[in-house]
C-alpha cells in the first residue's frame, strides 16, 4: 500500500492530499529516511511524522485497505 494511502487509513493523518504534502515536504520518513507518498508500506516498517513541534513515531502492524475509526489503531504502535 502506498504511504499516503496508508496515512489516512491508518487515521495518522486526516486526508490523503495532507499526507502527500506531508512526504513531499519530508516530513514523513520510514526507517530513518525521508519517504516519497509513493513508497510500498510493510510490516515492521518504522513511520516517524512531524507536525510542528512534536514528532509522531510508529511501527507498522498490518495493513488494511479500509478499516472503521475504532480499530485504525491496531494497523501500528506507538514507539
Amino acid at each position: 500500500m502506498r504511504l499516503d494511502k496508508y496515512l489516512k487509513v491508518s487515521r495518522l493523518i486526516k486526508r490523503r492530499t495532507v499526507a502527500n504534502d506531508a512526504c513531499d515536504a519530508g516530513r514523513v520518513m520510514v526507517n530513518g529516511k525521508a519517504a516519497r507518498a509513493s513508497y510500498d508500506v510493510k510490516v515492521g516498517d518504522e513511520i516517524s511524522i512531524g507536525f510542528g513541534n512534536k514528532e509522531v513515531k510508529v511501527r507498522v502492524k498490518q495493513i488494511l485497505e479500509s478499516t472503521k475509526k475504532e480499530s485504525a489503531e491496531e494497523m501500528y504502535e506507538y514507539i
